[in-house]
């Protein structure tokens, strides 16, 4: 998987999280939305950081910790959506986008695993 595709995705879905996080602020809830929120822009964050990395383990435990950040942002989306804090349309676009951003995690995680020295 493209690294830039990676990269390109995960500052989009992040930019998707804080429009969230403002909405769900403005509509009082606090809880959930600030977990969402480091959750959700952690998993670029990590992603950016890995290009950086101090050799290919560093660089595969960062891979690895942005797919735990989309793993958990997943279960946020769900839980907003079943208590109405979240539509299905929005929901929807925002799931489809966190599983495509674990798909290429595990793609990516895969392959440098498989060309590690």
């Amino acid at each position: 998987m493209s690294e830039s595709k990676l990269k390109s995705l995960s500052m989009e879905f992040s930019v998707d999280i804080i429009e969230l996080v403002k909405n769900l602020k403005a509509a009082k809830e606090s809880i959930i939305s600030n977990q969402i929120g480091r959750s959700g822009t952690s998993i670029g964050a990590n992603i950016y950081e890995a290009q950086y990395a101090q050799g290919k383990k560093d660089f595969i435990s960062k891979l690895e910790i942005a797919l735990k950040e989309a793993s958990e942002t997943g279960y946020w989306l769900e839980l907003l959506y079943r208590t109405k804090y979240i539509d299905e349309q929005t929901f929807k676009a925002l799931s489809s986008k966190c599983t495509s951003l674990r798909a290429m995690l595990v793609s990516s995680c895969r392959t440098a695993k498989e060309n590690k020295e």
